[in-house]
């Protein structure tokens, strides 16, 4: 049975280094992939695009279950929008 792990980061952190490691990483390698998303291990530096936000994360968590994951969408400012319009 598994039990969920405590972030090791802070919310603040895990984004400014999934940031940097999308840029520096990530970005170089994507065709045009506008409104997919991308989850990244920020330990490990491994990514996966996907079209669902699960399936990448899931992806991710196969991998590595207690993998800190940073999730974005290509060409969006955040992974999600809140709020009403």
């Amino acid at each position: 049975m598994t039990t969920p792990t405590t972030p090791k980061r802070s919310p603040e952190e895990i984004a400014k280094l999934g940031q940097e490691i999308f840029e520096r990483v990530v970005r170089p390698t994507l065709k045009p992939e506008e409104g997919k998303y991308v989850a990244i291990d920020i330990a490990t530096e491994e990514y996966e695009v996907d079209d669902s936000d699960y399936a990448a994360v899931m992806k991710i968590h196969g991998r590595n279950p207690g993998a800190e994951v940073w999730l974005m969408r290509v060409g969006y400012p955040a992974a999600y929008k809140l709020g009403l319009r």
